[in-house]
């Protein structure tokens, strides 16, 4: 059943949502605050305090790595690559990216992001394998 691999996509889906909002209230922090002007921000973000430029960042990571578990998603759901080590797989990456972003705005300790970042590299790797061994 595919439904299996639906609910980590939804979940992803919904994690970007609320680093988005993060985003925007940051943002909206560092403008009531006095931090920036509109006119400070206009052409760069690179005026907006750290707290918002790590939200911006990570913001951005959710549309890098990502694009390739939504690709791998549909291609497993196309070729039936839908077992429970698929659905593992697919609930690891989502956690990994939850956890990258709550180091990325939070802590940001590089070391920690970056074993966090490559476990979700090597579970993009794995739904990759999953989905080669169902076509071949």
């Amino acid at each position: 059943m595919t439904l299996k691999l639906v609910y980590p996509t939804l979940a992803l889906i919904l994690w970007i949502f609320i680093v988005g909002v993060i985003l925007i209230l940051r943002r909206k922090d560092a403008f009531t605050s006095g931090a920036v002007r509109h006119e400070d921000v206009q052409v760069s973000a690179e005026r907006y305090p750290v707290s918002a430029r790590l939200a911006s960042a990570n913001f951005s990571n959710q549309f890098e790595t990502p694009v390739i578990y939504f690709a791998l998603i549909m291609l497993a759901m196309e070729v039936g690559a839908t077992s429970y080590a698929m659905a593992v797989l697919a609930w690891l990456y989502v956690a990994t990216r939850v956890i990258h972003t709550l180091i990325h705005i939070g802590p940001n300790k590089l070391p920690v992001r970056g074993a966090v970042y490559g476990i979700g590299a090597l579970a993009l790797v794995g739904m990759w394998i999953g989905v080669l061994l169902a076509v071949v």
